[in-house]
């Protein structure tokens, strides 16, 4: 039942993360960063240089995701034949990241994806995502998927939607607390 009664407002705005807010700095400082690198070794080795380079890095990246996938792809026909899951940490989404990283136009973007390529930088990756993950659930609350929303929409014949809020009435309620006016105009 919706009532056309505005929500009620929350005392304090939810939070924003950080990360929020500095990603598209991060991101505009690094793409100026790869192109100020670019033109510098663009001036010092010329023009072709860098376009090798970069072709290079396309072609290489593109092996190396390609490469991953085919592992990753073997890993869980293995597990499903075995009747199991495939095994966590076998690093194939960080050789995929890393080829993708490869694959992006850049020095900077290239020297990280071929970190990613090497073994105990795997690892040590690995386990940092896979902390921060378990953490990040264990600090989730639980709840239903019915939870995560706090409106409905409802349309109406005419095309238009309504913004309204869902009341749930519970069982033993058989007369409503408060009288709600009809839904008419």
């Amino acid at each position: 039942m919706t009532t056309g009664a505005p929500p009620p407002t929350s005392p304090a705005p939810p939070r924003r993360s950080r990360l929020r807010g500095f990603l598209p700095l991060g991101v505009a400082a690094w793409l100026v960063l790869e192109i100020w690198l670019l033109t510098v070794v663009a001036d010092a080795a010329g023009g072709l240089t860098v376009f090798l380079l970069l072709v290079a890095g396309l072609v290489l990246g593109s092996v190396v995701v390609k490469r991953a996938g085919r592992r990753a792809f073997q890993a869980l026909n293995e597990a499903l034949q075995r009747g199991g899951t495939p095994e966590r940490g076998g690093g194939n989404g960080l050789m995929m990241l890393g080829g993708l990283l490869i694959m992006l136009p850049g020095l900077v973007s290239d020297a990280l994806g071929l970190l990613l390529l090497i073994p105990p930088v795997q690892k040590v990756v690995g386990r940092l995502a896979e902390r921060t993950f378990d953490r990040k659930l264990r600090e989730a609350t639980g709840g239903s998927f019915g939870d995560a929303f706090q409106q409905a929409r409802i349309h109406r014949p005419d095309g238009k939607v309504v913004q309204g809020e869902v009341i749930r009435e519970r069982p033993g309620d058989d007369e409503p607390q408060d009288p709600r006016p009809p839904l008419t105009r």
